[in-house]
Order: C-alpha cells, then structure tokens, then sequence
C-alpha cells in the first residue's frame, strides 16, 4: 500500500518560516508599542524645552569660555611670533657685525705679528695695531656670548608658540564640539515643540509672550537703595535692554545671553567683568541672600551656569532663556547659590 505521509519539509525553509513569523511579530510589536504610547501634554512638552534650554545654556556658558580662552592664546601667539620675528631680525645684525669684525681681524692678522713688527718701520704705530686687534677680539668675544644668548632665548620663545599652538587648536576643537552640543539641545527643543499642533504652539507663545508682559510691567522692586553708583548704573544699563532676546553666545547691544547682559551693562558703568558667569562669581565679594542691593550679581544652580541683576524685593533681572526676553523674574524660580558684589 502506498505512503501518503507528508513529505518533510526542508529545514532551510523552515527556519526562513520561524524567523520571518518572528520578525513580523516583533513589527506587530512595535507597532502596539508606538500606538500605545501617548502623545507628549502641552506642559510635558513645555517642561521637556525648558529643560533643553537650561542644558544649552550651561553649555554655552562653558563655550564662552573656551572663546575667551581663544582669545587670549591667539593674542599670546601674535606677540609670541612678533617677539621671535624681531628677535631674529637682532641675531642676524649680530652675526653681521661678527662676521664684519672677523673680517677686519683676518686681513690685520694675515702676517705673523712678530714677524710684522720686525717689517714694521715705525714699531710704535704697530704696537697701536695690535692693541686694537686685542680689542677687536674682545668685541668679538663679547658677541659671540651675546649671539648664544639670543639663539637660547629664540628657541625657548619658539617652544612656547608651538605650545600655545597646540593648545590654540585643541580649544578651537573643544570649541566646535560645544557648539554642536549647543545646537544639539536646541534641535531637540524645537523637534519637541514640532509635535505640538499648530494651535498648541500658539497658546504656549502667547503665555510666553504675558509673561514677559506681566514681568517687565508689573513689578515691586521696592527700595532703590543699590550697593553702590557703578552698580546702580550697571543696573539701568540693564533695564534699558528689557525685552532684548536671548541668542546664545551674545553680548549685546541688541541681543544676549545671560552673562552677556551682565558683563555689557557693568560695562557701561565702567566696570570690566570676565565674559562667562562662573568667572563672574568670583569678580567682587560673595554675599548671602539677605544682604543683596539692586545692582549686586546673582548667582544660580550649582555649576553657576546662570547669573542674573537683584532687581530688589526678591526679583532678578535678566535674559532668562531662548525664546524669551530680558525681564525680570522671582529670584525663587532657579535655585539660588550666592550673590556677587562688585567693586
């Protein structure tokens, strides 16, 4: 009788079967998965780009810094390579002058001098020749140390460039990578605002927008009492700017960053601040909450990324944040280190 058993099949196409079920299960998955995940609040959004924004403004206070330290190797470079330009220029007069002075001393010096003096029909005047010859060597002593001494000091100020080179580039690397981290978070923030829908958008700009309103308009500073004349301009300079946008790295006049407001605004006072706000923090004397003027710096977060003016009755002037523009605000709305009293 003959078979009807099944006919096995081949165990290649079998495994093709289990891992093609496998993969579309694992799409069925994924796609429940992305079904299943709900869409992102207006306030979780919201507090999503605030965050970015905070990342990206303690990065860019860290670029700041990294762009003054350019500054100053580029500086350190220039007078570096202008001090071994000039310093080479004296070591050829130098090696000029010795090698006139060698020259001089070969075509005295060609004849043997006790020969030349026997020769010499006035013995006295050759006896003056040879004292200048015995000077002539002496000078040229005298050059030959100076000449070493010069050669010593052009390469040590050549090692010094070629290090200051070296750390000018590794900070101009540093500097690009903190860029893109600053762009990064920025990306991200409006991807973020990106899958808000139109009208969501909108209601969010327009709470940005009264709040700005609200903190530049109706504000009780109280007493007027600044720390001192220099803080009290720095801090009109300051006022004068309410509303101008922040934009990451800026230091004015039209737009800023935090530090940037600062350092302009005690600029116009005639006070010169370091650029970034960590630096600024140690520019004048620390001071504690209860002892804050108008005028005095304002300190926050651990890593003192930002820093703001004590407007007075615990508000702070500042520029806050992309998107928004320099206002005032509750000094309770960033976590507070210290203050900063300059002068």
């Amino acid at each position: 009788m003959a078979s009807h058993r099944r006919p096995k099949q081949p165990r290649r196409t079998r495994r093709v079967s289990v891992l093609t079920a496998t993969a579309a299960a694992a799409v069925a998955l994924t796609t429940q998965a992305a079904q299943a995940e709900p869409k992102a609040s207006e306030k979780e959004v919201k507090e999503k780009v605030d965050k970015l924004y905070e990342d990206a403004e303690g990065a860019t206070e860290k670029y700041n810094g990294a762009k003054e330290k350019q500054k100053k190797l580029e500086k350190q470079v220039d007078n570096l390579q202008d001090s071994v330009a000039r310093g080479q220029d004296d070591l050829n007069d130098m090696r000029n002058g010795l090698g006139s002075m060698a020259t001089a001393q070969y075509r005295t010096g060609g004849v043997d001098p006790s020969v030349q003096l026997f020769l010499s029909s006035d013995p006295d005047s050759y006896l003056d020749k040879a004292s200048t010859l015995d000077q002539l060597s002496t000078k040229q002593a005298e050059s030959l140390k100076k000449i070493q001494s010069k050669q010593r000091d052009l390469a040590q100020q050549r090692k010094e460039a070629s290090d200051k080179l070296e750390d000018l580039a590794d900070t101009r690397k540093e500097l690009g990578e903190k860029k893109k981290k600053i762009q990064a978070k920025l990306s991200e923030a409006r991807k973020l605002l990106n899958t808000l829908t139109a009208d969501e958008r909108a209601r969010l700009a327009a709470q940005q927008a009264r709040a700005d309103r609200a903190a530049s308009s109706r504000v009780d500073l109280g007493s007027d009492a600044s720390a001192s004349q220099r803080a009290a301009a720095a801090l009109n300079a300051a006022k004068s700017k309410i509303g101008a946008p922040y934009v990451w790295g800026a230091t004015g006049p039209s737009s800023f960053d935090c530090s940037g407001l600062t350092s302009w605004a005690y600029n116009q006072a005639g006070v010169s601040l370091p650029r970034i706000s960590q630096d600024q923090a140690k520019a004048g004397t620390q001071i504690g909450r209860g002892q804050l003027a108008p005028g005095d710096l304002v300190i926050f977060y651990g890593d003192q990324h930002h820093v703001g003016f004590y407007a007075g009755n615990g508000q702070i002037l500042h520029a806050p944040k992309p998107g928004a523009g320099v206002r005032y605000e509750s000094i309770n709305n960033m976590p507070f280190q210290f203050g900063v009293r300059i002068g």
